[in-house]
């Protein structure tokens, strides 16, 4: 993790990751993927399917009830938590931008609460073993999950919403 800055770029006058927390989180498992560095991972430009990458989602066996009735799920969001990432930046330069941004127009992973979400393909279902089979995540092996959550086409394109 490189705490060079680009031009442009502000930070955060304190350190988020030492603030006095709002509310807290517990880590339902982890996830496994094929990258061990950041420079490595998939960008997050186009469908994270297209990249093929195979992975799993390992679930913790305190939280393995929870996924009761997920076999009938063809894709899933993940939120996770990047813990690798940066958390001092509020405005950002990335290269593909024409100028400095404020992270909350951007999916960088560098944000006050690196929480990450990817819609991905599931590939296979293991209830037993808390796993679950996926294609297309684009985050570090280990990563610590969050949540699990069916991807719900009458309810989650915009088709859907009315507009």
């Amino acid at each position: 993790m490189s705490d060079e800055m680009r031009e442009g770029e502000i930070a955060l006058s304190f350190d988020p990751a030492k603030a006095e927390p709002d509310a807290g989180v517990i880590f339902i498992g982890r996830i496994r993927s094929p990258w061990n560095e950041r420079k490595d991972c998939p960008r997050n430009t186009a469908p994270s399917f297209a990249t093929g990458a195979d992975g799993m989602i390992e679930i913790d066996e305190a939280y393995r009830a929870g996924m009761k009735g997920l076999e009938d799920a063809k894709h899933v969001f993940v939120l996770y938590w990047m813990d690798k990432a940066r958390r001092d930046l509020i405005v950002q330069n990335p290269g593909h931008s024409d100028g400095p941004r404020g992270v909350f127009s951007l999916r960088s992973p560098i944000r006050p609460n690196p929480i990450a979400l990817a819609r991905v393909e599931v590939t296979g279902i293991d209830k037993e073993a808390g796993t679950i089979g996926i294609r297309g995540m684009d985050c570090l092996d280990g990563t610590p999950l969050l949540d699990v959550k069916p991807y719900i086409a009458r309810n989650d394109t915009e088709a859907s919403s009315g507009k």
